[in-house]
């Protein structure tokens, strides 16, 4: 979270500078660019092979449903066959035992067939929800490994609906629909074998009278599935522009933006509600059509059977089976439909999912073994040149040598690329030429997680997650005292404040808890703090702080930042006047070195800069 934040701020940075790259475009949906519709052979096929584990257990299931369905066709057969015993009984006497012996088989038929249900959706069910958590575990972990332009360029709600959204579609439907279209089938098929071994003149009657369903089906099927992709990609970009909107809504009520809140808000929304409309009334025309499809064949199947029976061609047990195999022929066709459209779902939402598994990821580490053990501090930039386009540089041929121990500030105007500079140094973007150097090892030979341990950082916008405030603190760092934690919190005046509330240092920071932006940067402050690492990275940490707070702070910081190597980027140049160097960017070039009273003695750009303060101030 800390890297995509102190991310967003180099950005943001950069965006103001028209000639380093271009905007950002928030929220900008990643996918298909062809068309909106997903490829469903391309989805399937990802999906199958991701969950290969599961494919045995699903088999399984599958079997079970199909032989279930089996049972379920052999007894309309068998109703017949009781139909003509009494039938033919009416006129003598009915062979109870006889009809009796059919019953129990076909009793003991349906329970088998509802056992065997049981188990498969059990099994269904299991099988697609690890699938759906095994997802959900892969997309975190994914999340870790792309690079930060990827959330440069796509909107936070977007990647938490593929999460949230899309796998829930993925293992609901997938449950539903594969389970449904392997009965449906197995019904379709079962019953048209059935009706043709039973009587070939019904069975054409009966399936010439619901051929027309097949054309309109596959004919809805094609219409409806681009809308479904259409749907999913909405509902993503809905989830961003609301999470955007919200996180924000102090900005947007202090600017009158309600009423372009609103608009853009109901411009999407009407986009999502127009795909979804349209897929689910194509979808939707599916059930009343097919039971019309299904009624005429009970129509021809009572007048061409009638026709039959009349010269004598079959019995009235054969009208009946065929009744309930009109029944189980349409039915399916009915499952087959929504199946297939439970499908398409499937399809768009998990070629989402996998769109996001298969973005390229950051550089796979495993192979370096290079470790500082022992950390003095010293830093070297080495002609580092580095650009968001690396036609558009924004470091150009920058170095400088930082000494163990030092406290380097870092000024100049907005865009100069000085939070670029700090980005680069923590390795969350790569340099396009030169090297960075700690203690002479360049940084590109060690893992960004053994770099990053080398670190702890303060960044200007705060950022803290719901837990105690003792959670918050301690946050990622192991074997910290209780001494140490209220030793951090007295330095940065953050100790008598939580001492105040009920719970102390137990205190739980959610919605509810009604935190200063000043308070919440000391927590951060002091979760820097508590990180015994030997290099420090603040980047206007005492930007929310009052003028008094913000002394104690520099107070604390020149006791506790003694033997570390400090990078500070300023904007306020009263507050490293005490700093050993302070290095003034300008274009992505360090136009002036020195201390502050060197740097004010040269009368130069940073004069400029402080002067031009000073009188604001004044």
């Amino acid at each position: 979270m800390a890297d995509k934040e102190f991310a967003n701020q180099d950005h943001q940075e950069a965006e103001r500078t028209k000639g380093s790259h271009g905007p950002r475009k928030k929220g900008r949906q990643r996918g298909s660019k062809k068309g909106d519709g997903p490829n469903i052979s391309k989805s399937f096929k990802q999906l199958f092979t991701y969950s290969r584990a599961y494919v045995p257990a699903i088999i399984i299931a599958l079997v079970l449903s199909m032989t279930g369905s089996i049972f379920n066709i052999i007894g309309p057969d068998m109703l017949g066959d009781i139909t003509d015993t009494i039938t033919e009984g009416m006129m003598t006497k009915i062979d109870m035992d006889s009809v009796v012996h059919v019953a129990t088989i076909l009793v003991i038929l349906y329970a088998l067939m509802f056992v065997f249900q049981y188990i498969q959706g059990f099994i269904m069910a299991t099988a697609t929800q690890r699938i759906s958590k095994s997802l959900r575990k892969d997309l975190s972990r994914k999340m870790n490994r792309l690079p930060l332009k990827y959330f440069d360029s796509t909107s936070t709600g977007d990647v938490l609906s593929r999460v949230t959204n899309d796998v829930d579609m993925v293992g609901q439907t997938l449950n539903q629909s594969l389970s449904g279209l392997t009965s449906a089938i197995t019904l379709f098929l079962g019953s048209l074998v059935m009706m043709f071994w039973t009587n070939w003149i019904m069975a054409i009657a009966a399936v010439l009278s619901t051929f027309i369903g097949f054309a309109l089906m596959s004919l809805l099927i094609s219409k409806s599935q681009v809308f479904f992709g259409r749907q999913q990609k909405q509902l993503g970009k809905l989830n961003g522009y609301i999470e955007e909107t919200y996180s924000g809504h102090n900005v947007v009520k202090a600017y009158n933006g309600e009423k372009l809140a609103k608009a853009t808000f109901q411009e999407i929304n009407t986009g999502l509600y127009d795909s979804a409309w349209k897929s689910q009334f194509l979808s939707g025309l599916m059930m009343p059509f097919m039971m019309f499809v299904g009624n005429l064949g009970y129509v021809v199947v009572c007048i061409v059977g009638a026709a039959l029976a009349v010269n004598g061609h079959i019995s009235f047990g054969v009208i009946v089976s065929f009744m309930l195999y009109i029944r189980l022929f349409t039915q399916p066709l009915t499952q087959i439909a929504q199946g297939a459209t439970q499908l398409q779902s499937t399809a768009a939402a998990s070629g989402r999912v996998f769109e996001f598994l298969n973005e390229k990821e950051l550089a796979d580490e495993s192979e370096k073994k290079d470790k500082l053990e022992t950390v003095t501090g010293d830093v070297e930039f080495r002609n580092v040149r580095f650009g968001y386009d690396e036609n558009k540089p924004v470091i150009k041929n920058f170095s400088v040598n930082v000494k163990a121990g030092q406290k380097v500030a870092i000024v100049g105007p907005t865009g100069a690329g000085k939070t670029t500079l700090v980005n680069l140094l923590m390795r969350f973007y790569e340099v396009n030429d030169g090297e960075i150097l700690i203690d002479g090892m360049p940084i590109s030979k060690l893992t960004r997680e053994d770099l990053h341990d080398l670190f702890c950082m303060v960044l200007q916008d705060t950022w803290l997650f719901e837990g105690t405030i003792r959670e918050n603190i301690v946050y990622s760092s192991k074997g910290v005292s209780e001494e140490e934690l209220e030793s951090v919190s007295k330095a940065v005046g953050l100790h008598h404040f939580i001492k105040t509330l009920p719970n102390g240092y137990d205190t739980i920071l959610d919605d509810k808890a009604s935190l200063s932006a000043g308070q919440k940067q000391l927590i951060t402050i002091a979760r820097a703090m508590v990180k015994t690492a030997p290099l420090l990275i603040l980047d206007e940490a005492t930007s929310s702080v009052d003028t008094r707070t913000e002394m104690l702070i520099q107070q604390a910081m020149d006791k506790l930042t003694v033997g570390k190597t400090s990078f500070v980027i300023a904007h306020r140049l009263s507050t490293i006047k005490n700093a050993d160097m302070i290095l003034v960017m300008k274009d992505g070039d360090i136009i002036e070195t020195g201390t502050h009273e060197e740097l004010l003695n040269q009368n130069g750009f940073y004069a400029e800069l402080y002067n031009s303060q000073f009188e604001e101030a004044s």
